[in-house]
C-alpha cells in the first residue's frame, strides 16, 4: 500500500498540481461559484455538514483516499456524478429526516407513510438500487456498497426504533461527536447479560409494585406508571452511568406520573412508609403542618449502581401544578455545584416530564433559555419525556401542541432529542448512555423522548376509554414491556423459562414485609444536609444582633468604594460621584441612602462568613439606579469585560454575586427558590423589576415559597425584594399585591416587611441573614423613599440598635385623641400633612414596619400609652379592598381594650391597583389624609 507523500507524489490531483489545487479550493472558500461545476460540486462533498473550512491536511488526505477508489477517481476525473451527489442528499436526508419514518409508537395505531425527503424518486435514485456508490461524505472512512445497502444501512440507524434530531445542532465538533456516536455505535450496541438481568429486574419492580398497589388500595389514586414501565430502567441505567463517569450526586424533579414508583425502586423509599400513606397513617415530620399527599413527596438515598459505585440520588418534593418543579431543581443543582471548586459537573440534574405538559406549560421555555446562561447555567441537565400521547383526556396532536413533537421547545437552544420507543429496551439503553456521555462531554442539555403509553386512565378511578376508545383497545392487546422484554431474554438463552414469574414473586413477597427485594443497593439519607436543630423552635422576635463596630463600618465603607485598581477603568461620571456620596456617607458626614445602607449590609455579611446571591432583571444597577452594585468600564471594547464589582472586595470565606437575570419571573423566582434550599446558611435574594411583575411568579409564590414548609418541611430563608408604592405611575407600577402575601401568612410560614428607613433596611437584611428563624422574607420596598431624605439615617443607627417591627411616635403627645398606624411611605406624607395642620398635640403616628408576624405585644403596649385616644385609624395608601388593611384587621382591634375598633383610611375600593392619571392620584391622596388626620 502507498504511503500518504506516494500518493501525493503520484496522484495527477497532487504531485506537481498540488499547489494549484490549494489555490482553487482557496478560491472556492472565497466564493463556491468561482471555480468549475465539477470542482464545486466536489469541493461541496468536503464541506462536512456545513462547515465554512476543512483542515488542509484533511484536504489532502480525502483526496488521497479519492484517487486510491477507482470508482470515485473516474468520478471525480468526469466531473461528480450527479447520482452520486444525489445519494449523498439521500444520505443526508436520513439524517435530518429519518426520525420521521422511526417507528416510536409501542401500541402501533398508525401505519407510517414514508416521508417524501425519503423516497427515491425525489432523488431520482428509483433505478439505482443495484448500482454502487460511495456510502458516506467523509471519504477516510469510504465504502463503495450498492444503493440498497446504502439505504438499508441508514434506515437500520434513523428509521428503527429510535429516532434522531440533532441536525440543527449548529456546533460542529458537537454535531460530529453526535454524528459518529450514533452512525458508529448504534447498530452494534449491546447490553451484556448481567446488563440484561439488571433491566429486566427493574422492569419487574415497576411493573410488581403497581400490580401489588392495584390489587390492595383499588381505585386509589396513585398515578401508575404502568405503559411506561420503562423508565424506572433507564433511570437505574443513567444512575450507573453517571456514576461511572464521576457524578455524585443526582436531582430528580417529576410530576406524579410514576413518581411513587421512582420513590420506591429508584430513591429507595421504605414500602411499608408508602403503604401507611395509603392506610392514612402520616407521621409527625418536624416543620410540616398540613402535609401533603403520597405522589407528592420527594425522598433521597445512597444508590449502589450495577458497576459498584455510589450515588446520592434525591427526588424533589413538588406541587400539582406540572412542570413548576422544574426550574426549582436547576436551582438545587446550582447551589450544589456553585460549592464545588472544581468537577462542578459531579452534580446532575434529571427533570421527567410528560408529553402535553412539556410543550404546554410556559414553565420550559424559562427552564431551557436559563439553561445556557451565566446565572442559571447547570452544566447540563437531563430531559427525560414520559410520553404516553394523551394528556388527561386529550390525545390529539391537533389538539395538544401546533409542533410536530413535544420535545420541539427544546430546539430553541439546539438541545439534541433522541426519540425512543419504550417497548425496545436496548435502544432506550443506548439513548439515556449517549444522553449521559453528551452531557458530560459538552455540559449541555439533551433530551429523550420516551414514547410509551398509559395502562390506566389519568388515575386509577378515570375511564380512559369514554374518550379514547380506539387507544385503549390497542392498550388492552398490549403485554406488558416486561412480558416482551423477558420473551426476549428467554429466546436469546439469558434467563430460562418462568425465571422472570420467580423475579415477580420475590419482589411481591418483598413488599408484603414491606421491604425492597435489594434493600442495601439504596440507603435513606438523612431530610436535610445540615443541622435543622438549629432552626426548631425558634421565634420571629428572638433577638438576633445585627449591627457593626464603627471600625468594621469603617473597613466596609472603604472596600465599597474602592475604585478598581486599573488605570484605563474609565468609571461613569454618575457612579464617581456616587463614590464620594458615599464616602461621606460611611464617615458620617451625609446620611446614609438605601442604596448605602445595603450594600453595607451586604459587605459586613460577607465579612462576616456569610455568602450573599442577589438576581433580579436589573439587579446589578438597580431598576431604580439606587444600588451600582456593578460598575463598568466606559472604555471597554468587548461585553464581557469590564465589569468591577467592589463587593467581592469584603469575600471573607464567602462570595457574592449579582446578575441581571433572564426576563422571566416564574422561572427565575423558582430557580433561586431551589437555590435558596440548598442555601440555608447564606442569603439568597431575588429583586422584582416592579412589585407588580411578581404576579408572573405567583404559582412559584403559592406552591413552593409560601407552603413548602407546612407541606413538605423545607426550610428556605429566600428574600424577595418586591418594589411597592404609589407614586403617580399607573396600575402596573405602584403594587406588589401586600393583600395577596398577607391573605397566605400562617402558622408563621414568611416574614413581611415595609422598611421605612435605610438603617431599618440594613438591619432587616442582616437580621435575615444572621437569624435561626429561616423564613422567607417579602420586602415591600419604596421606591420614592431610596432617596428621600427623611427617609435616610445617620450613621450611628449601623453601629446601634436592631431591626424595629415597629417605630413609635416620639414627638406626638400621649394625650392625643387619635392614633393612626400605617406602613410605609404613607407615613411621611401623614406627618407632613400633620405638621401642616398643627396635628402633632392631637394626632399620633405609630409605623408598623413588619406586617407578618405582626409584632402585636409591642402594638398594644404603645396604642396603651394613648390612654385618651378615642379614635384608632389604620390609614394605608392602597385601596381599601387591597393593601393590608382587610387581612390584618381583627389583628389590629385584638390590640385595642374594651370596645375600640379601627377604620380605615385609604384609596376607595378598586378593581386595577392604582390609577392612571397624576391628578386623580393626587386627589386619592388628599382624601385618604383628609380621612386620616380626621379633617
Amino acid at each position: 500500500m502507498q504511503s500518504m507523500q506516494q500518493n501525493w507524489n503520484s496522484s495527477y490531483l497532487f504531485g506537481a498540481n498540488s499547489d494549484f489545487i490549494e489555490e482553487l479550493y482557496e478560491l472556492y472558500l472565497d466564493n463556491p461559484a468561482s471555480v468549475e461545476p465539477k470542482w464545486k460540486t466536489y469541493f461541496d462533498t468536503l464541506q462536512d455538514g456545513g462547515a465554512k473550512d476543512v483542515n488542509h491536511n484533511d484536504i489532502k488526505q480525502k483526496f488521497s483516499i479519492l484517487t486510491s477508489n477507482p470508482i470515485l477517481s473516474a468520478a471525480s476525473s468526469e466531473g461528480m456524478s450527479s447520482s452520486q451527489v444525489n445519494v449523498h442528499s439521500l444520505i443526508d436526508a436520513y439524517r435530518v429526516w429519518g426520525h420521521k419514518f422511526a417507528k416510536l409508537d409501542p401500541l402501533k395505531r398508525e401505519v407510517l407513510e414514508r416521508p417524501v425527503e425519503l423516497r427515491l424518486e425525489t432523488y431520482g435514485l428509483s433505478n439505482e438500487l443495484e448500482n454502487e456508490f460511495y456510502n458516506d461524505y467523509d471519504l477516510r472512512k469510504a465504502r463503495v456498497s450498492k444503493l440498497k445497502d446504502i439505504i438499508a444501512h441508514y434506515e437500520e440507524i434513523y428509521c428503527g426504533n429510535t429516532g434522531f434530531e440533532f441536525s440543527y445542532v449548529s456546533d460542529i465538533t458537537e454535531h460530529q461527536w453526535l454524528l459518529e456516536k450514533v452512525e458508529d455505535n448504534y447498530l452494534t450496541f449491546k447490553l451484556n447479560p448481567d446488563e440484561q438481568k439488571q433491566v429486566l429486574q427493574k422492569l419487574t419492580e415497576a411493573e410488581g409494585l403497581e400490580k401489588y398497589l392495584h390489587n390492595k388500595y383499588v381505585g386509589q389514586k396513585r398515578f401508575s406508571i404502568e405503559g411506561g414501565d420503562t423508565l424506572i430502567a433507564l433511570l437505574d441505567r443513567m444512575i450507573s452511568q453517571a456514576a461511572a463517569v464521576g457524578v455524585n450526586d443526582i436531582d430528580l424533579g417529576m410530576a406524579h406520573r410514576g413518581r411513587l414508583n421512582t420513590l420506591i425502586n429508584i430513591t429507595g423509599k421504605a414500602p411499608q412508609k408508602l403503604f401507611d400513606e395509603f392506610d392514612g397513617n402520616y407521621p409527625h415530620y418536624e416543620f410540616v403542618t398540613s402535609g401533603d399527599v403520597k405522589y407528592h413527596k420527594g425522598y433521597a438515598c445512597e444508590y449502589s449502581t450495577i458497576n459498584g459505585k455510589k450515588v446520592k440520588v434525591a427526588l424533589a418534593y413538588n406541587p400539582s401544578h406540572l412542570e413548576v418543579i422544574n426550574p426549582v431543581v436547576q436551582g438545587i443543582v446550582r447551589a450544589k455545584q456553585d460549592k464545588l471548586a472544581t468537577d462542578k459537573a459531579s452534580v446532575m440534574g434529571v427533570l421527567i416530564h410528560g408529553d402535553s405538559a412539556l410543550i404546554g406549560l410556559g414553565t420550559n421555555q424559562a427552564v431551557f433559555n436559563m439553561s445556557l446562561t451565566r446565572t442559571y447555567g447547570g452544566y447540563g441537565l437531563i430531559h427525560i419525556v414520559v410520553n404516553n400521547q394523551v394528556g388527561f383526556t386529550t390525545s390529539r396532536v391537533s389538539d395538544n401542541r401546533s409542533s410536530r413533537y413535544c420535545s420541539d421547545i427544546a430546539k430553541m437552544v439546539e438541545t439534541p432529542v433522541i426519540h425512543v420507543n419504550a417497548d425496545d429496551l436496548r435502544a432506550v439503553i443506548f439513548a439515556i448512555d449517549l444522553a449521559v456521555a453528551y452531557r458530560q462531554e459538552f455540559a449541555r442539555d439533551i433530551l429523550i423522548d420516551m414514547v410509551c403509553f398509559r395502562r390506566h386512565g389519568h388515575n386509577e378511578a378515570d375511564d380512559p376509554t369514554l374518550t379514547q376508545p380506539l387507544m385503549y383497545a390497542k392498550v388492552k392487546q398490549h403485554p406488558g414491556t416486561r412480558a416482551l422484554f423477558a420473551k426476549e431474554l428467554v429466546a436469546q438463552g439469558v434467563i430460562a423459562e418462568g425465571d422472570d414469574v420467580k423475579l415477580l414473586e420475590e419482589y411481591r413477597a418483598a413488599l408484603l414485609k414491606g421491604e425492597h427485594v435489594h434493600k442495601d443497593t439504596m440507603l435513606p439519607l438523612p431530610r436535610y444536609n445540615y443541622a435543622v436543630e438549629q432552626f426548631a423552635n425558634v421565634q420571629w422576635n428572638t433577638p438576633t444582633a445585627t449591627k457593626i463596630s464603627s471600625e468594621q463600618l469603617a473597613k466596609l465603607t472603604t472596600i465599597v468604594t474602592a475604585k478598581p485598581a486599573d488605570p484605563e477603568f474609565k468609571l461613569h461620571a454618575t457612579v464617581t460621584k456616587l463614590i464620594d456620596t458615599r464616602q461621606a456617607m460611611g464617615a458620617g458626614k451625609q446620611p446614609v441612602d438605601f442604596g448605602m445602607a445595603e450594600t453595607l449590609a451586604y459587605a459586613g455579611l460577607l465579612d462576616d462568613g456569610i455568602s450573599v446571591r442577589l438576581s433580579g432583571e436589573d439587579a446589578g444597577r438597580g431598576t431604580f439606579s439606587h444600588r451600582h452594585a456593578a460598575w463598568h468600564n466606559m472604555n471597554r471594547r468587548q461585553r464581557s469585560e469590564g465589569i468591577y464589582i467592589p463587593l467581592k472586595n469584603a469575600q471573607n470565606k464567602s462570595w457574592f454575586g449579582v446578575y441581571d437575570s433572564i426576563l422571566n419571573e416564574e422561572g427565575v423566582l423558582g430557580f433561586e427558590y431551589g437555590y435558596s434550599l440548598e442555601n440555608i446558611h447564606n442569603l439568597t435574594i431575588w429583586e422584582g423589576q416592579f412589585g407588580d411583575f411578581a404576579n408572573g411568579a405567583q404559582v412559584m409564590i403559592d406552591q413552593f415559597i409560601i407552603s413548602g414548609e407546612a407541606k413538605w418541611g423545607s426550610l428556605s430563608r429566600l428574600t424577595m425584594i418586591l418594589p411597592h408604592g404609589f407614586d403617580g405611575q399607573g396600575p402596573e407600577h405602584s403594587s406588589a399585591r401586600i393583600e395577596r402575601f398577607l391573605q397566605l401568612a400562617a402558622e408563621n410560614n414568611i416574614i413581611a416587611v415595609i422598611p421605612s428607613t435605610a438603617a431599618q433596611m440594613f438591619h432587616l437584611i442582616r437580621r435575615q441573614a444572621k437569624s435561626n428563624y429561616a423564613k422567607p422574607l417579602m420586602i415591600f420596598l419604596s421606591k420614592r423613599l431610596l432617596r428621600f431624605k427623611d427617609a435616610m439615617s445617620d450613621v450611628s443607627e449601623l453601629t446601634n440598635g436592631v431591626f424595629l417591627p415597629l417605630i413609635a411616635d416620639t414627638t406626638a403627645a400621649t394625650s392625643a385623641k387619635r392614633v393612626i398606624v400605617c406602613t410605609g411611605q404613607v407615613y411621611y406624607d401623614l406627618v407632613k400633612a400633620r405638621a401642616e395642620r398643627n396635628l402633632t398635640e392631637t394626632v399620633a403616628i405609630v409605623r408598623v414596619e413588619q406586617l407578618y408576624p405582626l409584632p402585636s405585644a409591642q402594638l398594644s403596649a404603645e396604642l396603651a400609652k394613648y390612654t385618651q385616644a378615642k379614635e384608632f385609624v389604620w390609614a394605608q395608601e392602597e385601596p381599601y379592598n387591597q393593601g393590608a388593611w382587610l387581612q390584618i384587621r381583627e389583628d389590629l382591634d385584638a390590640c385595642l381594650v374594651a370596645e375600640a375598633r379601627f377604620i380605615a383610611a385609604s384609596r376607595p375600593r378598586a378593581a386595577a391597583p392604582a390609577c392612571g392619571t397624576s391628578t386623580m392620584h393626587n386627589q386619592q391622596l388628599a382624601d385618604l389624609l383628609n380621612a386620616a388626620l380626621g379633617n
